[in-house]
């Protein structure tokens, strides 16, 4: 079978690999549509481990089942999380599903940038979902990273009337303003400094947007907010600057979300004194367990996140190495996704 195999940023190669072989418990899935997560495109965090098959944002169509295999089906359509927790470890008992050793030993094998990958059984049995027939298979590619922002909001404590700001409106800081909405944000203010990704947010329920090369966030967030400053901070942006501004803008008591990582070796200096009197929450929130990505199949199923509408890019698995020039380069994209046609 093809595989889209990643050697670094700017080499990735479509080469041969043997269809993967499955266990009783276990089933195969012909990938029909894959997500390029922003993640896929972080060199520092991937260079140790290639080369390697990218790709957690899988759907696709059941090939095969193992014999001990239950309510699954050879031609259902599904969405695989590539991560699954054990769900009773110390972690899971505390509701800390991503922190749990076995989230991160979970993978679906090689990948999901291939024609077809293995699903072990516990990513089958704990967070294998079917895909409605109306729902299509580059919507589902969408559940992943709606459940990774659905649960940034959860671990926030989002309130009915509360004042968001969203820093970085990528793709996700896209979902967090249409789910700002959803979750009863009064007023939603995001920052980015590319001008499509400001009218994309829009289009998706901000109701302030702002480029800081042109406005003072700082000033604009008072203006909204009475000078209170945001409830809520969520930083999708993968800078230092983004996190400095995140605090700038944050009300005492407020809550900043860490969305997004840097690079390794940056800091973030902040005064215990300044954090101890202000009371600011920071509180970081990382991917997404089997209960968040239930919530966000039920929110595109009920079309109230347009997930088609995120999508600006396709491209086929031959056209891997273009799809991620696409992603990381181009500014007037959101979703990138590749299609096995």
């Amino acid at each position: 079978m093809k595989v889209a195999v990643y050697h670094s940023q700017q080499d990735i190669r479509i080469e041969e690999m043997p269809k993967p072989e499955i266990c009783e418990d276990e089933i195969l899935v012909e990938m029909k549509a894959c997500g390029i997560c922003g993640s896929d495109l972080m060199d520092w965090y991937l260079k140790t481990r290639a080369p390697l098959v990218l790709g957690h944002e899988p759907a696709g169509v059941i090939v095969k089942a193992g014999s001990k295999v239950r309510d699954f089906n050879v031609g259902d359509r599904v969405f695989v999380h590539h991560h699954v927790a054990c769900l009773t470890c110390h972690y899971c008992t505390h509701g800390d599903y991503t922190l749990c050793e076995r989230f991160h030993r979970t993978n679906i094998k090689p990948g999901g940038f291939a024609e077809y990958f293995r699903v072990p059984a516990p990513n089958l049995q704990i967070d294998t979902l079917k895909i409605p027939e109306k729902l299509s298979f580059e919507e589902a590619t969408l559940i992943e990273p709606i459940g990774c922002c659905v649960r940034a909001f959860r671990k926030s404590g989002i309130q009915v009337g509360d004042s968001v700001v969203i820093i970085g409106a990528g793709t996700t800081g896209v979902i967090h303003t249409a789910l700002s909405k959803i979750f009863g944000a009064a007023k939603t203010v995001v920052s980015d400094l590319f001008d499509f990704r400001l009218r994309m947010a829009e289009k998706f329920g901000a109701d302030v947007t702002v480029n800081p090369e042109r406005e003072d966030l700082t000033e604009v967030v008072k203006a909204e907010t009475d000078g209170v400053g945001a409830d809520l901070v969520i930083v999708a942006a993968p800078s230092i600057e983004a996190y400095k501004a995140g605090l700038s803008v944050c009300r005492k008591g407020g809550k900043l979300c860490v969305f997004a990582p840097t690079k390794p070796g940056e800091y973030l200096q902040i005064s215990p004194k300044e954090l101890f009197f202000s009371e600011i929450q920071i509180i970081p929130s990382y991917s997404t367990s089997h209960l968040e990505t239930r919530t966000a199949l039920e929110l595109i199923k009920s079309g109230r996140i347009n997930a088609k509408g995120l999508i600006t890019h396709r491209f086929k698995l031959a056209d891997t190495a273009e799809a991620f020039k696409t992603a990381l380069e181009n500014k007037e994209s959101l979703k990138v996704i590749v299609l096995n046609r």
